[in-house]
């Protein structure tokens, strides 16, 4: 029961890869990359051509609508929990898929 009630909560638009997997996918070429730590976060390190948006800032919706919402967009934050966050927020605005890095830029070094 369990099992199915935690399937039913996830989003088939929305995948959570390991680190190798997504620096693979990224390594690939242009791809939207977004690091929605916040600015002092991103400062002290950063994933390749990330875009620096926060997901708690009061400009997220904004900035993350500037992105092509029928292409996949690749996010992570410090260790996974503001990635999915935004995720779930890239999802209802109507991206169409959305990856998530695997326990966050923590789990990247």
């Amino acid at each position: 029961m369990l099992t199915i009630s935690c399937q039913s909560q996830s989003n088939p638009k929305i995948k959570v890869i390991a680190p190798d997997a997504f620096k693979t996918a990224i390594a690939k070429g242009e791809v939207q990359l977004v690091d929605v730590r916040t600015p002092e976060e991103f400062s002290e390190g950063a994933i390749g051509h990330a875009l620096n948006n926060n997901v708690n800032g009061p400009d997220f919706e904004t900035e993350i609508l500037k992105l092509d919402k029928t292409q996949p967009v690749y996010v992570y934050c410090r260790s996974g929990a503001r990635s999915q966050i935004a995720a779930k927020k890239m999802v209802d605005l109507g991206f169409t898929e959305v990856i998530d890095l695997e326990g966050g830029y923590l789990n990247w070094k």
